[in-house]
Protein backbone atom coordinates (compact mmCIF):
# COMPACT_ATOMS: atom_id res chain seq x y z
CA UNK A 1 0.00 0.00 0.00
CA UNK A 2 3.02 2.45 0.70
CA UNK A 3 5.92 3.55 -1.46
CA UNK A 4 8.81 6.11 0.07
CA UNK A 5 11.29 8.06 -1.80
CA UNK A 6 13.35 10.00 -0.65
CA UNK A 7 14.74 13.24 -2.08
CA UNK A 8 18.87 14.00 -2.10
CA UNK A 9 17.84 16.75 0.33
CA UNK A 10 16.39 13.82 2.92
CA UNK A 11 13.22 15.01 2.41
CA UNK A 12 11.10 11.72 2.78
CA UNK A 13 7.73 11.16 0.68
CA UNK A 14 5.66 8.41 1.51
CA UNK A 15 2.53 7.97 -0.87
CA UNK A 16 -0.75 5.61 0.17
CA UNK A 17 -2.43 4.49 -3.26
CA UNK A 18 -6.85 4.26 -2.38
CA UNK A 19 -7.85 4.44 -5.82
CA UNK A 20 -11.43 3.74 -4.95
CA UNK A 21 -11.18 8.14 -3.56
CA UNK A 22 -11.78 11.01 -5.13
CA UNK A 23 -9.83 13.37 -3.23
CA UNK A 24 -6.44 13.79 -2.25
CA UNK A 25 -4.71 14.56 0.99
CA UNK A 26 -1.26 15.83 2.22
CA UNK A 27 0.14 15.86 4.86
CA UNK A 28 3.23 17.40 6.01
CA UNK A 29 4.81 16.56 9.15
CA UNK A 30 8.03 18.36 10.91
CA UNK A 31 9.94 16.60 13.74
CA UNK A 32 9.20 19.66 16.28
CA UNK A 33 6.68 19.85 19.01
CA UNK A 34 6.72 21.41 22.78
CA UNK A 35 9.01 18.48 23.88
CA UNK A 36 11.78 19.98 21.78
CA UNK A 37 11.38 23.20 23.65
CA UNK A 38 13.48 24.62 26.80
CA UNK A 39 11.39 26.02 29.36
CA UNK A 40 11.67 29.79 27.55
CA UNK A 41 10.61 28.76 24.57
CA UNK A 42 7.62 27.18 25.66
CA UNK A 43 5.04 27.38 23.03
CA UNK A 44 6.81 28.21 20.20
CA UNK A 45 6.69 25.32 18.05
CA UNK A 46 2.66 26.04 18.17
CA UNK A 47 3.28 29.86 17.57
CA UNK A 48 4.81 28.76 14.38
CA UNK A 49 2.25 27.19 13.29
CA UNK A 50 -0.33 29.52 13.92
CA UNK A 51 2.15 31.90 11.74
CA UNK A 52 2.26 30.06 8.60
CA UNK A 53 -1.27 30.76 7.96
CA UNK A 54 -1.33 34.48 8.75
CA UNK A 55 0.47 35.22 4.96
CA UNK A 56 3.33 34.32 2.84
CA UNK A 57 5.11 37.13 -0.03
CA UNK A 58 2.73 35.59 -2.74
CA UNK A 59 -0.12 34.95 -0.64
CA UNK A 60 -0.17 38.25 1.56
CA UNK A 61 -3.07 37.82 3.70
CA UNK A 62 -4.82 34.38 5.96
CA UNK A 63 -8.01 35.48 3.71
CA UNK A 64 -5.69 34.43 0.39
CA UNK A 65 -4.36 31.44 1.56
CA UNK A 66 -7.92 30.04 3.39
CA UNK A 67 -9.65 30.88 -0.35
CA UNK A 68 -7.45 29.48 -2.24
CA UNK A 69 -8.27 26.00 -0.89
CA UNK A 70 -11.55 26.92 -0.19
CA UNK A 71 -12.42 28.10 -3.21
CA UNK A 72 -12.03 24.64 -4.93
CA UNK A 73 -14.09 23.09 -1.49
CA UNK A 74 -11.02 22.09 0.02
CA UNK A 75 -9.80 21.81 3.65
CA UNK A 76 -6.38 23.51 5.33
CA UNK A 77 -4.98 23.04 8.67
CA UNK A 78 -2.16 22.24 10.86
CA UNK A 79 -1.73 21.31 14.61
CA UNK A 80 0.99 20.66 16.76
CA UNK A 81 1.64 18.47 19.37
CA UNK A 82 4.18 17.36 21.83
CA UNK A 83 6.11 15.57 18.94
CA UNK A 84 5.17 16.58 15.73
CA UNK A 85 3.64 19.56 13.80
CA UNK A 86 1.53 19.11 10.93
CA UNK A 87 0.35 20.67 8.07
CA UNK A 88 -2.52 19.06 5.87
CA UNK A 89 -4.36 19.81 2.73
CA UNK A 90 -7.46 18.11 1.21
CA UNK A 91 -8.59 18.60 -1.94
CA UNK A 92 -10.59 16.72 -4.93
CA UNK A 93 -8.19 14.72 -6.89
CA UNK A 94 -7.50 17.31 -10.01
CA UNK A 95 -6.35 19.88 -7.09
CA UNK A 96 -3.64 18.51 -6.41
CA UNK A 97 -0.70 20.51 -7.15
CA UNK A 98 -2.62 23.68 -6.15
CA UNK A 99 -2.69 22.06 -2.34
CA UNK A 100 0.93 21.18 -2.51
CA UNK A 101 1.69 24.76 -3.74
CA UNK A 102 -0.06 26.13 -0.84
CA UNK A 103 1.55 23.93 1.46
CA UNK A 104 4.80 24.60 0.21
CA UNK A 105 4.44 28.26 -0.05
CA UNK A 106 3.21 28.54 3.75
CA UNK A 107 6.28 26.14 4.85
CA UNK A 108 8.65 28.03 2.71
CA UNK A 109 7.89 31.62 2.48
CA UNK A 110 5.79 32.72 5.62
CA UNK A 111 5.92 36.47 6.03
CA UNK A 112 6.18 36.61 9.97
CA UNK A 113 4.95 39.92 9.85
CA UNK A 114 5.60 41.97 13.00
CA UNK A 115 1.77 43.05 12.76
CA UNK A 116 0.76 39.92 12.35
CA UNK A 117 2.05 38.28 15.23
CA UNK A 118 1.18 40.55 17.77
CA UNK A 119 -2.42 39.56 16.91
CA UNK A 120 -1.70 35.71 16.55
CA UNK A 121 0.01 36.41 20.13
CA UNK A 122 -3.75 37.64 21.64
CA UNK A 123 -5.36 34.89 19.33
CA UNK A 124 -2.95 32.12 21.27
CA UNK A 125 -3.64 33.52 24.98
CA UNK A 126 -7.32 33.42 24.25
CA UNK A 127 -7.22 30.10 22.84
CA UNK A 128 -5.24 29.24 26.56
CA UNK A 129 -8.00 31.40 27.86
CA UNK A 130 -10.24 29.15 26.60
CA UNK A 131 -8.84 25.87 27.87
CA UNK A 132 -8.26 27.35 31.35
CA UNK A 133 -12.32 27.95 31.42
CA UNK A 134 -13.11 24.54 29.91
CA UNK A 135 -12.86 21.50 32.83
CA UNK A 136 -12.30 18.77 30.60
CA UNK A 137 -9.27 20.73 28.85
CA UNK A 138 -7.89 21.66 32.04
CA UNK A 139 -7.90 18.56 33.80
CA UNK A 140 -6.07 17.01 30.66
CA UNK A 141 -3.43 19.65 30.56
CA UNK A 142 -2.99 18.83 34.37
CA UNK A 143 -2.80 15.32 34.19
CA UNK A 144 0.51 15.18 31.76
CA UNK A 145 1.99 17.93 34.76
CA UNK A 146 1.45 14.92 36.92
CA UNK A 147 2.73 12.04 34.96
CA UNK A 148 5.65 14.28 33.92
CA UNK A 149 6.16 16.59 36.27
CA UNK A 150 8.53 19.80 35.27
CA UNK A 151 9.74 18.57 32.10
CA UNK A 152 8.78 19.47 28.21
CA UNK A 153 6.69 16.34 28.54
CA UNK A 154 4.14 17.61 30.83
CA UNK A 155 3.83 20.92 29.80
CA UNK A 156 0.67 22.44 27.57
CA UNK A 157 1.19 21.97 23.85
CA UNK A 158 1.01 25.78 23.93
CA UNK A 159 2.78 26.80 26.19
CA UNK A 160 1.64 29.77 28.84
CA UNK A 161 0.80 33.58 29.14
CA UNK A 162 3.84 34.19 30.12
CA UNK A 163 5.66 32.42 27.73
CA UNK A 164 3.67 33.29 24.75
CA UNK A 165 4.06 37.02 25.87
CA UNK A 166 7.70 36.70 26.07
CA UNK A 167 8.37 35.42 22.56
CA UNK A 168 9.99 37.80 19.95
CA UNK A 169 10.19 37.41 16.24
CA UNK A 170 13.98 36.60 16.40
CA UNK A 171 13.84 33.62 18.80
CA UNK A 172 10.62 32.24 16.52
CA UNK A 173 12.59 32.54 13.48
CA UNK A 174 15.76 30.85 15.07
CA UNK A 175 13.82 28.19 15.64
CA UNK A 176 11.92 27.95 12.27
CA UNK A 177 15.28 27.65 10.69
CA UNK A 178 17.02 24.83 13.70
CA UNK A 179 13.47 22.79 12.38
CA UNK A 180 11.94 23.26 9.78
CA UNK A 181 14.92 21.72 7.69
CA UNK A 182 14.28 18.99 4.72
CA UNK A 183 15.99 15.98 6.49
CA UNK A 184 13.59 16.67 10.14
CA UNK A 185 10.34 16.25 7.76
CA UNK A 186 8.23 14.23 5.67
CA UNK A 187 5.43 14.43 3.40
CA UNK A 188 2.89 12.08 3.04
CA UNK A 189 0.02 12.01 0.21
CA UNK A 190 -2.77 9.37 0.50
CA UNK A 191 -5.78 8.95 -2.64
CA UNK A 192 -5.72 8.54 -6.31
CA UNK A 193 -2.32 9.31 -7.26
CA UNK A 194 0.71 7.55 -8.61
CA UNK A 195 4.01 7.58 -6.34
CA UNK A 196 5.76 8.75 -9.44
CA UNK A 197 3.73 11.89 -9.76
CA UNK A 198 3.99 13.06 -6.21
CA UNK A 199 7.79 12.66 -6.39
CA UNK A 200 8.42 14.44 -9.42
CA UNK A 201 5.76 17.76 -8.06
CA UNK A 202 7.15 17.27 -4.24
CA UNK A 203 11.18 17.09 -5.78
CA UNK A 204 10.00 20.70 -8.13
CA UNK A 205 8.45 21.74 -5.51
CA UNK A 206 11.20 21.01 -2.37
CA UNK A 207 14.05 19.56 -3.96
CA UNK A 208 15.57 23.14 -2.94
CA UNK A 209 14.94 22.94 0.78
CA UNK A 210 17.91 23.00 2.81
CA UNK A 211 18.65 20.14 4.96
CA UNK A 212 20.25 21.46 8.97
CA UNK A 213 21.41 19.91 12.28
CA UNK A 214 17.92 19.84 14.15
CA UNK A 215 17.62 20.07 18.12
CA UNK A 216 16.63 17.02 19.47
CA UNK A 217 13.89 16.53 22.08
CA UNK A 218 14.30 16.30 25.91
CA UNK A 219 14.34 12.91 27.06
CA UNK A 220 11.43 12.21 29.74
CA UNK A 221 11.98 11.46 33.35
CA UNK A 222 9.90 8.60 34.31
CA UNK A 223 10.79 7.60 37.76
CA UNK A 224 8.25 7.49 39.90
CA UNK A 225 8.30 5.81 43.17
CA UNK A 226 4.84 6.75 44.94
CA UNK A 227 1.39 7.78 43.84
CA UNK A 228 0.95 11.58 42.79
CA UNK A 229 -2.25 14.00 42.93
CA UNK A 230 -3.16 17.42 41.95
CA UNK A 231 -6.22 19.31 42.50
CA UNK A 232 -7.28 22.56 41.27
CA UNK A 233 -10.34 23.83 42.90
CA UNK A 234 -13.38 25.21 40.47
CA UNK A 235 -16.81 26.40 41.54
CA UNK A 236 -18.18 23.94 39.00
CA UNK A 237 -21.77 21.57 38.71
CA UNK A 238 -19.22 18.69 38.23
CA UNK A 239 -15.37 17.31 39.49
CA UNK A 240 -13.65 16.46 36.04
CA UNK A 241 -10.62 13.78 36.53
CA UNK A 242 -8.38 11.61 35.02
CA UNK A 243 -6.34 9.13 36.55
CA UNK A 244 -3.36 7.33 34.84
CA UNK A 245 -0.89 5.32 35.10
CA UNK A 246 2.38 5.23 33.59
CA UNK A 247 2.62 3.49 29.99
CA UNK A 248 4.31 2.53 26.92
CA UNK A 249 6.77 4.21 24.25
CA UNK A 250 5.89 3.87 20.54
CA UNK A 251 8.79 1.23 20.17
CA UNK A 252 7.62 -1.04 23.05
CA UNK A 253 7.10 -4.34 22.14
CA UNK A 254 4.24 -4.69 24.29
CA UNK A 255 2.43 -1.83 23.48
CA UNK A 256 -0.33 -3.35 21.02
CA UNK A 257 -1.14 -5.50 24.50
CA UNK A 258 -1.76 -2.24 26.25
CA UNK A 259 -3.53 -0.62 23.63
CA UNK A 260 -5.92 -3.80 24.01
CA UNK A 261 -6.61 -3.49 27.48
CA UNK A 262 -7.02 0.23 27.43
CA UNK A 263 -10.15 -0.79 24.46
CA UNK A 264 -11.07 -3.53 27.54
CA UNK A 265 -11.64 -0.74 30.41
CA UNK A 266 -12.64 2.14 28.80
CA UNK A 267 -12.90 2.49 24.75
CA UNK A 268 -16.63 2.64 23.56
CA UNK A 269 -19.86 1.97 25.07
CA UNK A 270 -19.68 -1.61 25.57
CA UNK A 271 -16.22 -1.32 27.54
CA UNK A 272 -16.10 -1.98 31.52
CA UNK A 273 -15.54 1.55 32.21
CA UNK A 274 -18.84 2.88 30.67
CA UNK A 275 -21.28 -0.32 31.52
CA UNK A 276 -19.97 -0.27 35.40
CA UNK A 277 -20.10 3.37 35.66
CA UNK A 278 -22.29 4.75 33.76
CA UNK A 279 -24.73 2.00 32.94
CA UNK A 280 -24.93 0.01 35.53
CA UNK A 281 -24.72 3.24 38.45
CA UNK A 282 -24.99 6.03 36.28
CA UNK A 283 -22.55 7.71 38.30
CA UNK A 284 -21.23 9.88 34.99
CA UNK A 285 -22.41 10.86 31.46
CA UNK A 286 -18.75 10.90 29.87
CA UNK A 287 -16.57 8.08 31.14
CA UNK A 288 -13.59 6.58 28.70
CA UNK A 289 -10.16 5.95 28.15
CA UNK A 290 -7.57 6.46 26.12
CA UNK A 291 -3.66 5.89 25.28
CA UNK A 292 -0.73 8.33 24.86
CA UNK A 293 2.78 6.66 22.98
CA UNK A 294 5.22 8.98 22.88
CA UNK A 295 9.21 8.40 21.98
CA UNK A 296 10.38 6.98 25.39
CA UNK A 297 7.30 7.36 27.63
CA UNK A 298 3.85 6.80 27.59
CA UNK A 299 0.40 6.78 29.86
CA UNK A 300 -2.78 5.12 29.74
CA UNK A 301 -5.47 7.81 30.99
CA UNK A 302 -8.84 7.26 32.52
CA UNK A 303 -10.96 10.94 32.10
CA UNK A 304 -14.72 10.95 33.65
CA UNK A 305 -16.58 13.87 34.73
CA UNK A 306 -19.13 13.37 37.81
CA UNK A 307 -21.23 14.78 40.71
CA UNK A 308 -18.57 15.99 43.30
CA UNK A 309 -19.83 13.94 46.34
CA UNK A 310 -19.73 10.86 44.14
CA UNK A 311 -15.71 11.57 42.95
CA UNK A 312 -14.92 9.40 46.26
CA UNK A 313 -17.04 6.39 44.85
CA UNK A 314 -16.07 6.40 40.99
CA UNK A 315 -12.59 6.30 42.17
CA UNK A 316 -12.77 3.91 44.17
CA UNK A 317 -14.65 1.81 41.02
CA UNK A 318 -12.28 3.04 38.04
CA UNK A 319 -9.46 1.52 40.67
CA UNK A 320 -11.45 -1.78 40.59
CA UNK A 321 -11.87 -2.08 36.98
CA UNK A 322 -7.92 -1.41 36.77
CA UNK A 323 -7.18 -4.02 39.07
CA UNK A 324 -9.83 -6.68 37.48
CA UNK A 325 -7.83 -6.52 34.50
CA UNK A 326 -4.86 -8.28 36.45
CA UNK A 327 -7.13 -10.88 36.26
CA UNK A 328 -8.01 -13.72 33.53
CA UNK A 329 -9.46 -11.74 30.29
CA UNK A 330 -12.63 -13.57 29.58
CA UNK A 331 -11.71 -15.74 26.10
CA UNK A 332 -15.35 -14.04 24.63
CA UNK A 333 -14.02 -10.58 25.93
CA UNK A 334 -10.96 -10.82 24.37
CA UNK A 335 -12.47 -11.99 20.78
CA UNK A 336 -15.07 -9.24 20.92
CA UNK A 337 -12.27 -6.36 21.98
CA UNK A 338 -9.72 -7.61 19.05
CA UNK A 339 -12.95 -6.87 16.54
CA UNK A 340 -13.47 -3.39 17.75
CA UNK A 341 -9.96 -2.55 17.82
CA UNK A 342 -9.23 -3.79 13.95
CA UNK A 343 -12.52 -2.81 13.03
CA UNK A 344 -12.04 1.00 13.56
CA UNK A 345 -8.97 0.63 12.28
CA UNK A 346 -10.08 -0.40 9.06
CA UNK A 347 -12.69 1.69 9.00
CA UNK A 348 -10.62 4.63 10.00
CA UNK A 349 -8.57 3.74 6.81
CA UNK A 350 -11.30 4.64 4.29
CA UNK A 351 -10.52 8.25 4.71
CA UNK A 352 -7.25 10.13 2.55
CA UNK A 353 -6.38 12.24 5.17
CA UNK A 354 -6.58 9.16 7.76
CA UNK A 355 -4.62 7.33 5.29
CA UNK A 356 -1.83 9.93 4.68
CA UNK A 357 -1.32 10.42 8.69
CA UNK A 358 -1.07 6.53 9.40
CA UNK A 359 1.77 6.48 6.67
CA UNK A 360 3.70 9.49 7.32
CA UNK A 361 3.11 9.92 10.96
CA UNK A 362 4.94 6.58 11.54
CA UNK A 363 7.83 7.14 9.36
CA UNK A 364 8.68 10.72 11.33
CA UNK A 365 8.02 9.07 14.49
CA UNK A 366 9.81 5.97 14.27
CA UNK A 367 11.18 5.59 10.93
CA UNK A 368 9.39 2.25 10.21
CA UNK A 369 5.80 2.08 8.73
CA UNK A 370 3.78 -0.87 9.64
CA UNK A 371 0.67 -1.72 7.10
CA UNK A 372 -3.04 -1.95 8.12
CA UNK A 373 -2.55 -6.03 8.08
CA UNK A 374 -0.14 -6.35 9.77
CA UNK A 375 -1.55 -4.26 12.87
CA UNK A 376 -4.46 -6.58 12.42
CA UNK A 377 -1.94 -9.66 12.81
CA UNK A 378 -0.51 -8.71 15.80
CA UNK A 379 -3.63 -7.91 17.46
CA UNK A 380 -5.03 -11.54 16.05
CA UNK A 381 -1.82 -12.84 17.98
CA UNK A 382 -2.35 -11.31 21.48
CA UNK A 383 -3.13 -13.69 24.13
CA UNK A 384 -5.11 -13.86 27.68
CA UNK A 385 -1.18 -13.99 29.19
CA UNK A 386 0.08 -11.27 26.72
CA UNK A 387 -2.26 -9.21 28.56
CA UNK A 388 -2.50 -10.27 31.99
CA UNK A 389 1.38 -9.89 32.03
CA UNK A 390 1.10 -6.55 30.50
CA UNK A 391 -1.49 -5.55 33.29
CA UNK A 392 0.75 -6.84 36.28
CA UNK A 393 3.69 -5.06 34.98
CA UNK A 394 2.49 -1.97 34.65
CA UNK A 395 -0.90 -1.45 36.73
CA UNK A 396 1.06 -0.36 39.71
CA UNK A 397 0.22 1.46 43.18
CA UNK A 398 3.19 3.51 42.54
CA UNK A 399 2.85 4.41 39.10
CA UNK A 400 -0.88 5.99 39.75
CA UNK A 401 -1.56 9.59 38.91
CA UNK A 402 -4.63 11.73 39.59
CA UNK A 403 -5.96 15.17 38.83
CA UNK A 404 -9.06 16.84 39.76
CA UNK A 405 -10.82 20.03 38.56
CA UNK A 406 -13.83 21.03 40.79
CA UNK A 407 -15.25 21.97 44.13
CA UNK A 408 -13.09 19.10 45.37
CA UNK A 409 -11.14 19.04 49.04
CA UNK A 410 -9.24 16.86 50.83
CA UNK A 411 -6.12 15.69 49.17
CA UNK A 412 -4.75 13.31 52.32
CA UNK A 413 -8.29 11.21 51.78
CA UNK A 414 -8.22 11.05 48.10
CA UNK A 415 -4.76 10.36 48.11
CA UNK A 416 -5.20 7.48 50.73
CA UNK A 417 -7.67 5.75 47.77
CA UNK A 418 -4.84 5.82 45.66
CA UNK A 419 -4.33 1.57 46.06
CA UNK A 420 -3.71 -0.87 43.50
Amino acid sequence: MYQKSVLENGLRIITTSMPQTRSVCIIIFVGTGSRYEREEEAGTSHFIEHLCFKGTQRRATAKEIAEAIEGVGGMLNGGTDKELTVYWCKVARPHFLLALDVLVDMLRNSRFDARDMEKERQVIIEELNMSMDSPPQRVNMLIDEVIWPHQPLGRDVAGSKETVSALNRDTLLGYLACQYVSNNAVLSVAGDIGHEEVVESVASALGDWAQGVPQPWFSAQDSQELPRLLLEHRSTEQAHLCLALRGLSFFHPDRFNLDLLNVILGEGMSSRLFLEIRERRGLAYDIHSFVDHFLDSGAITVYAGVDPKHVDTVIKAILEQISHLRDRVPPVELDKVKELAKGRLILRMEDTRSGAGWAGGQELLTGRIRTVDEVVSIIDAITLEDLERVARELFLTERLNLAIVGPIAGEDRLRSLLQL
